[in-house]
C-alpha cells in the first residue's frame, strides 16, 4: 500500500536553536508530516475510526515542538517521527521535515530543513532461560519489550523445554520466539535486548553455557546483515529446533531471506 496522509506547513513558534538565544526567544518552524497509512477501510466505511484523525496529530506535533528545547532540528524531527508513531497504531511509517524558515545564517534564503523518516519494522526474537525462574523471567522480558514505546509485541509463542545446545552438562532450557514490531534499528534493538538481558543477570562467561536469560534477533525484515556485532539473520537459528518450533507456531510462512524457505519447510 502506497496511501497516505500529509500535513503540510504546519506552524508553530517553539524554542530550538544551537545558539542561546534562539531558545530564549524562539521562533518559527513549519513542519510537513506525511504518513504512510492503508486507506482502504476508511474509504469504504467513510468512518474516522479506520483512519488517522490528522487534527490529532497536527496537536500532538505541536505539543512535542513546543514542550522540549533541542539545540538540533535533526533532534526534534526524529522526536516527532517517534511520538507520531507511537500515538497512531494505524501509520505504517511516516517521514518528517521541519524547516526553519529564520535560521540565523547571516545570508539570505528561504528555509533550511531536515528530514526524517522512520517505520514500523518486522523482527523476530529468540529467548531462552535455565537458570532461576526461568518462566517468568523470560514473561518479565517480553513485558519490558512493550513497555518501550518503539516497540509492539505481536506474538509470543508458548515456551518449551529444551535439551542443552553446545554444552550439554547443564540444566535443560524453557525456549520460544516472539514476533515484534520495531521502531529501533537492529543495532539499537540489539542495546535493547542486552539491556534487558543484563537486567537480569545475565553473565557472558561461557558460550552456549547456562544463563539466566538469552535474547537473540532472528530476523529483521529480509535484512542480511554481518559485522563485529551483529549478524542477522541469525546463523545458526535453521539448525536449532528450539528456534524453529517456536517460529513455526507464530510465523510458519516466514521467510527466511538467506536460504528462501519458509519456518514451516524446515
Amino acid at each position: 500500500m502506497n496511501d497516505r496522509i500529509r500535513i503540510e506547513g504546519l506552524e508553530i513558534f517553539a524554542n530550538h536553536g544551537v545558539l542561546a538565544e534562539e531558545n530564549v526567544l524562539g521562533q518559527k518552524f513549519v513542519i510537513d508530516c506525511d504518513m504512510e497509512v492503508d486507506t482502504r477501510m476508511a474509504a469504504r466505511t467513510d468512518d474516522i475510526e479506520h483512519s488517522v484523525n490528522y487534527a490529532s496529530v497536527a496537536h500532538l506535533i505541536t505539543e512535542v515542538m513546543q514542550g522540549e528545547t533541542n539545540r538540533l532540528i535533526e533532534t526534534c524531527a526524529e522526536h516527532v517521527a517517534d511520538a507520531v508513531l507511537a500515538a497512531e497504531p494505524l501509520v505504517k511509517a511516516v517521514r518528517i521535515t521541519v524547516s526553519k524558515p529564520w535560521a540565523p545564517v547571516g545570508l539570505p534564503l528561504k528555509t533550511v530543513s531536515v528530514s526524517c523518516e522512520r517505520r514500523w519494522s518486522r523482527a523476530f526474537i529468540a529467548m531462552g532461560s535455565n537458570m532461576g525462574d526461568s518462566r517468568a523471567l523470560i514473561e518479565d522480558a517480553m513485558r519490558k519489550l512493550g513497555e518501550n514505546s518503539r516497540i509492539r509485541v505481536a506474538k509470543v509463542s508458548s515456551l518449551i523445554e529444551t535439551e542443552p545446545y553446545g554444552v550439554t552438562d547443564q540444566p535443560a532450557f524453557l525456549n520460544g520466539a516472539a514476533l515484534i514490531f520495531t521502531t529501533l534499528t537492529p543495532h539499537e534493538l540489539l542495546d535493547e535486548l542486552h539491556r534487558i538481558e543484563n537486567e537480569a543477570g545475565r553473565e557472558r562467561v561461557l558460550r552456549w553455557g547456562p544463563r539466566t536469560l538469552d535474547l537473540d534477533i532472528l530476523m529483521y525484515e529480509d535484512l542480511i546483515l554481518e559485522d563485529d556485532d551483529l549478524c542477522i539473520p541469525h546463523p545458526d537459528m535453521l539448525n536449532r529446533r528450539f528456534v524453529l518450533d517456536p517460529m513455526r507456531e507464530i510465523a510458519p510462512y516466514a521467510i527466511h531471506p538467506i536460504t528462501k524457505g519458509r519456518m514451516v519447510d524446515y
